[in-house]
């Protein structure tokens, strides 16, 4: 099964992002800030990292940043979810190492298309 750790500082969002993609068959696991989501991935392999750019502790930049500084995480795809759209802020997360940038509200079914896609 597919292992996805999905960040963000809002429960109500982790919990939208969980229902969407456990119902589709991924194993989620959720944290609420960067440093928790960084402490879980280096106890646990995950496919994917789904995360907010802005949460407190760490925000999602620096885990982009923490975690392709760990070999474990060089090459897993690493997706924001995010209010942020701004083509600026998207730059910085390239830069960092993300992925891909998807902005928030999302659709359920789009959002798990884009992890089948990525995870190809």
């Amino acid at each position: 099964m597919t292992r996805i750790l999905a960040v963000d500082d809002s429960p109500s969002m982790r919990d939208m992002v969980r229902i969407a993609l456990t119902s589709a068959g991924f194993d989620v696991t959720s944290a609420s800030d960067g440093q928790e989501a960084l402490d879980l991935a280096r106890q646990s392999g995950f496919d994917l990292v789904l995360s907010d750019v802005n949460m407190p502790v760490m925000d999602g930049i620096q885990l982009i940043r923490a975690l392709r500084a760990e070999s474990a995480y060089r090459h897993t795809p690493i997706l924001m979810l995010t209010t942020e759209a701004g083509p600026d802020r998207k730059k910085e997360g390239k830069d960092a190492g993300a992925t891909g940038w998807i902005v928030k509200p999302f659709d359920p079914a789009q959002l798990v298309a884009t992890m089948h896609r990525v995870l190809r």
